[in-house]
């Protein structure tokens, strides 16, 4: 006899009241994905590193060009707010207070993956793609390479290309920002 398990969705506002509850703590690592409260992977010591070059990299070409998020939520929709690893933001004067950012006020998310990549690149890029998110990097440690994708239209990227070890690309959506591979991996 088979059993049939149904899950319940949470919606973004349950979820912040979890927090508010305690039932999360706000150090937890957790995020909303689809309606359910996914556990995320410890950050190992090449990740943060990873996210410490690209913040002092992106930190030299924003100035006041965008905001650096980095591992911040964005509200995506009533069922998903992930918290990718950095997120170059549109500028607003009250630096996200009332409220997490929203699809429209993205620029760039990045998701550097340690031992996550499937997931990074199965499950959170599809949701960028599908907020029309302009443009999402997959920085794969395992393999030296970036995912670099763009164009998002019916629910996936249009554009995606894989940058290797040596190479330097050009970001398709943000003006000037150009980088290197090994800028970003050392």
């Amino acid at each position: 006899m088979a059993v049939h398990v149904e899950r319940r969705q949470f919606t973004v506002a349950e979820y912040e009241r979890m927090v508010e509850a305690g039932i999360l703590a706000e150090d937890d690592r957790v995020e909303l994905v689809e309606g359910e409260v996914i556990a995320m992977s410890p950050i190992g010591s090449r990740h943060a590193a990873c996210v410490n070059r690209l913040n002092m990299l992106l930190l030299a070409w924003t100035q006041k060009v965008a905001i650096i998020s980095i591992q911040n939520p964005i509200h995506l929709d009533d069922y998903n707010e992930p918290q990718p690893d950095l997120a170059l933001l549109r500028p607003r004067a009250d630096y996200y207070a009332s409220g997490h950012p929203q699809p429209a006020d993205v620029l760039l998310v990045i998701e550097v993956a340690d031992t996550s990549l499937a997931y990074d690149r199965g499950v959170k890029v599809l949701l960028y793609a599908q907020a029309d998110i302009p443009e999402a990097w997959v920085v794969d440690l395992a393999n030296d390479t970036i995912d670099v994708c763009a164009q998002p239209a019916n629910g996936i990227y249009r554009s995606t290309s894989q940058v290797q070890p040596g190479q330097s690309f050009v970001s398709p959506t943000v003006p000037g920002l150009t980088l290197t591979v090994s800028s970003i991996l050392g």
